[in-house]
């Protein structure tokens, strides 16, 4: 077997400050065959590798291991990346790459390494919030950060909802009833139903000062019921919000405040629906939303909603993001337990359903997408209807998806039907901004990452492609 050791006998001469005929003579040969060794256009012979090695004491696999296989793996895994989609090396390329300059090809694969790097840095300050300092962080992504650093999973506001109605019994169709006296009797307020007059364009309003809790006439049963709980966390709770709120720190007032509107959700949604008995019939159910919001008396996507929480350990559902977009494409809310990068500005990727769903109201939109890092996710989209106050605010819809990693679809009944998993994959990014992908015909701005040189000459799928 031929044995090749350019780069290596290169890179032994020029650390000690050698030419090729300093070289030559020490190893009692020509100095066109030591270039011609260190240009791998001949193998080394098995005399003159002993002479290397007598000379210079250095041990055998440094000079003769191979390691080129696990370095054509990594350079093909980097170069599958989309960035390189336009002037993409072949196989024999590389190969001569690694033989002729394996330092370079190192080099490279360093470079490609810290791009990813800052790219993922890029994605968490822009999706998780971690270094405030750098980014001004919005309310909203303080809430996404807060969350998803708890994996979208609050354990003792779920003992607090367990607690509340622990030892109470009453028929499910009567919890309205019965969240009202628990407000008067146990924490003196009072619950009155309000005109949209009186309330104009507001759904609750709560008088700390009064005792009082006023609810408009345009929300449906299950919401009223929902903004009742709420106001039972944020009252008798104001202890269990501050102690969650310190331990992440979050300093700015309005994220205080938002995030503490999110938890008095996350506690109402856990005590409308109980982790263990929601847990169990969407398991059952194949995770029917239209079934799970019927049987536990709440909405569509309060539903949905709770699914994204199931996360306890021991006791987990499947993994989901969740995400609500409005007709102009804006993510007006988003919670995540799944590696799924969601958009917090601007818009999410225009590819996803949830966008078209709009076409057909209340129906589920089945998707299956794949990110530029390959990964696949299963998404189900519908739109749902907000409330109306008058004739003028008719149609007043958003859109929500909602999604987990391909290696669940199984345990979705909306996936039955998908032909998983051969379906294909829509190829979709985080938005705009930092996607990748080149030859988007949906690009509506250019990226920040892979903004090339732009040729007057010629027109590509878009305006920002040449």
């Amino acid at each position: 077997m031929k044995t090749y050791i350019g780069p290596r006998l290169r890179r032994l001469r020029q650390q000690r400050n050698q030419t090729q005929a300093e070289m030559a003579r020490l190893l009692g040969i020509s100095t066109s065959y030591v270039n011609l060794l260190e240009n791998n256009e001949r193998s080394v012979s098995v005399s003159v590798l002993l002479k290397l090695l007598e000379v210079y004491r250095v041990d055998w696999r440094d000079i003769t291991e191979d390691d080129q296989a696990t370095q054509l793996a990594d350079l093909r895994a980097a170069l599958q990346d989309p960035l390189f989609e336009q002037d993409r090396p072949d196989l024999q390329q590389l190969r001569a790459a690694l033989a002729h300059s394996p330092d370079l090809a190192a080099c490279f694969l360093r470079l490609h390494g810290a791009y990813q790097s800052v790219s993922e840095h890029f994605l968490t300050l822009a999706e998780a919030g971690a270094a405030p300092d750098m980014v001004n962080l919005s309310p909203e992504a303080s809430v996404h950060a807060f969350f998803r650093r708890r994996d979208n999973h609050f354990e003792p506001l779920e003992d607090a909802a367990r607690a509340l109605t622990a030892g109470d019994m009453f028929p499910p169709d009567e919890i309205y009833s019965w969240i009202k006296r628990k407000l008067r009797d146990d924490l003196g307020i009072a619950v009155q139903l309000a005109p949209t007059g009186d309330l104009p364009q507001t759904l609750r309003r709560y008088d700390a000062q009064r005792r009082q809790v006023l609810l408009s006439e345009a929300l449906d049963h299950p919401n009223r019921v929902f903004q009742l709980f709420h106001i039972v966390c944020l009252v008798q709770h104001e202890g269990l919000l501050d102690e969650l709120l310190a331990e992440f720190g979050i300093e700015d007032e309005r994220g205080q405040a938002r995030c503490r509107v999110e938890l008095a959700n996350y506690f109402a949604a856990a005590a409308l629906m109980p982790y263990d008995a929601f847990l169990a019939e969407a398991r059952g159910s194949k995770y029917d939303f239209d079934h799970l919001a019927t049987r536990f008396g709440v909405s569509f996507e309060q539903a949905c909603h709770r699914a994204a929480t199931l996360r306890r350990p021991g006791a987990t559902g499947v993994p989901f993001f969740f995400l609500r977009v409005d007709r102009a494409g804006n993510v007006t809310k988003r919670f995540n337990s799944t590696k799924f990068h969601l958009a917090e500005h601007g818009g999410s990727c225009p590819r996803l359903e949830v966008h078209g769903c709009f076409r057909t109201p209340g129906r589920i939109v089945p998707q299956l997408v794949e990110m530029p890092d390959a990964s696949k996710f299963v998404v189900f989209a519908r739109t749902v209807d907000r409330p109306s106050f008058t004739r003028l605010a008719q149609d007043n819809r958003l859109a929500i998806a909602i999604g987990c990693p391909i290696e669940h679809a199984g345990e979705i009944g909306y996936a039955d039907e998908m032909h998983l998993p051969a379906a294909h994959a829509t190829e979709i990014g985080i938005n705009c901004r930092i996607c990748p992908r080149r030859h988007c015909d949906q690009r509506a701005q250019p990226a920040l990452t892979t903004a090339g040189p732009v040729d007057t000459n010629l027109r590509g799928a878009t305006r920002y492609e040449s």
